[in-house]
């Protein structure tokens, strides 16, 4: 906070309405105005630019600054990340090793329900970690279809399936961004990271539960119980280890990858003892060999390679004040204002992600750097504008900080008292339902729930996360979620009829976030 004082009219009420604009005017433009998310983001950030020098007194060097910062934070590392995982994708797919790669999925079971698992759950949450941002939804639906199941049907899988997952997309970002704003008390990613492994396991043992009863009841869960078990645990346990011991950037890599290896290990000694089919018959699929495989799957393998090591602490150590290689890392102050800016490309996970990429060029004999380098800007083209409204609201977010904004919403919310635990991640799935994006979520709201947890003696750590997996709740039915949805299995218009299936999921999850949440309160 850089102004004098977070209360201008000395009525925490007032001054907490006013604070409330910036969120209120979103869910005003996206819901009732129906205005485009990025348009959405730029009118917030001129609103808040006036409400802080104006109302809050921030300084006008100060307002600038706070902008400034969230332009330079949304593109290194966010934007760095985001254009460079889906590069690397494009790459993958471009070279024919996605469709060797999708096609040696399939063919592990005939099974359908065990496909489900496979694809909807497994590759799913693979995909959110490696791209994010929709990407999973779109690919697994259509997969889905390709297999026999209904277009609203894979849709709406996929969209329960990405409750298991959204919470570390995109190479852990919705975590990840925790860093960057200094939050009260001194919760980074890290602390997050780990303090969601109370919850998250629970979500991520029920979801593959739930969607085979979707398509075969009780009936089929009993038929596929081992496959269940084997999938559930081994992306729980192992997704736990992940986010306890290393952080949040690999938690939605090698956790898939483990359970899709186990359950493909088990599929070769069991199967159901009646195979299920949707399309009433057996599917045939392209028959690839084992180095064939090997070879489709290299592109993460190097990702997963190269982020591992960048997320080790003593690669981290080199870029600290004092390491070796800390030379790299740009510092300086926003001119005219207090705001400070690091900027550190070469130790950023999007340059881990980029190496990756190179490597996979430069070993694929399908690929060349002229195809690649359209490929790269194909990806800049389709997300600069996801982007901009990323750093439109990380603009938003420094402001109602710096202005002390968010300080006043924290202090009115705490004002709930012991209740507001329970409340917590319901401020969160407001936040994606909003954005459609957990990203956005935690920006605009890990800040308050961080001052909220600190006015009331409640573990700040344990609100931020449930922001974060409250917000994942939202993915689910999030109206930009639900329109990549539609739009890939070609059913644009029935955004309604896929919001209704997957709502009453939503919020089931949501519930059980809340009353876990506040039983946690207690504890940690």
């Amino acid at each position: 906070m850089l102004v004098g004082s977070y209360n201008p009219f000395d009525q925490l009420t007032i001054s907490a309405l006013i604070s409330a604009i910036p969120i209120l005017l979103f869910l005003i433009c996206l819901t009732v105005l129906k205005m485009k998310g990025i348009t959405t983001a730029l009118l917030n950030l001129v609103v808040t630019f006036l409400l802080a020098f104006f109302i809050f007194d921030l300084s006008f060097g100060n307002s600038f600054g706070s902008v400034v910062q969230g332009i330079i934070q949304g593109i290194v590392p966010i934007g760095f990340i985001i254009v460079m995982a889906v590069w690397l994708y494009k790459i993958s797919v471009n070279s024919g090793k996605f469709d060797v790669l999708r096609s040696s999925i399939a063919g592990i079971s005939h099974d359908q329900r065990i496909q489900l698992l496979l694809i909807g759950f497994c590759f799913n949450a693979f995909l959110e970690g490696a791209a994010g941002f929709g990407v999973p939804i779109a690919i697994c639906a259509v997969l889905l279809m390709s297999l026999g199941f209904g277009p609203l049907q894979a849709a709406m899988l996929c969209l329960i399936a990405n409750g298991a997952s959204g919470a570390f997309g995109a190479i852990g970002i919705p975590v990840g961004i925790i860093d960057s704003f200094n939050l009260e008390g001194g919760i980074s990613s890290v602390d997050v990271s780990k303090m969601s492994a109370l919850t998250l396991p629970f979500i991520n043992m029920t979801i593959p539960f739930l969607m085979i009863w979707l398509i075969d009841g009780f009936k089929g869960i009993k038929e596929t119980m081992p496959a269940i078990l084997v999938t559930g645990l081994t992306y729980a346990i192992s997704q736990i280890i992940f986010t306890v011991f290393i952080g949040p950037e690999l938690a939605d890599i090698v956790p898939p990858i483990l359970a899709m290896g186990a359950l493909a290990l088990l599929c070769r000694k069991w199967e159901p003892k009646k195979l299920f089919f949707l399309a009433g018959h057996d599917l045939e699929y392209e028959k690839n060999t084992v180095w064939d495989i090997i070879k489709a799957w290299s592109p993460f393998y190097l990702l997963t390679f190269f982020i591992l090591i960048w997320s080790l602490p003593s690669f981290k150590n080199l870029f600290a004040e004092g390491g070796i290689l800390n030379f790299s890392v740009i510092q300086f102050t926003i001119p005219f204002s207090e705001i400070p800016i690091s900027l550190d490309i070469v130790s950023a996970t999007g340059t881990a992600i980029f190496i990756a990429a190179i490597v996979t060029i430069l070993t694929t004999h399908h690929i060349n750097f002229s195809t690649s380098g359209q490929l790269l800007g194909d990806a800049l083209k389709e997300f600069w504008i996801p982007i901009i409204m990323i750093c439109a609201i990380i603009g938003i977010a420094k402001l109602m900080t710096y202005g002390g904004m968010t300080m006043a919403l924290g202090e009115a919310v705490a004002k709930t008292g012991s209740a507001f635990p329970f409340l917590s991640p319901i401020l969160g799935w407001i936040g994606v339902f909003m954005t459609g994006s957990v990203v956005n979520n935690n920006t605009l709201f890990s800040p308050i729930q961080a001052s909220a947890g600190n006015m009331m003696a409640t573990n700040s750590t344990l609100l931020v996360s449930a922001n974060t997996v409250g917000g994942v709740m939202a993915k689910l039915v999030s109206p930009q979620s639900i329109a990549i949805a539609t739009a890939a299995v070609g059913e644009r218009g029935k955004e309604a009829e896929l919001t209704k299936l997957t709502l009453k999921y939503s919020l089931g999850l949501l519930v059980f976030v809340c009353i876990w949440t506040f039983i946690l309160s207690f504890i940690v």
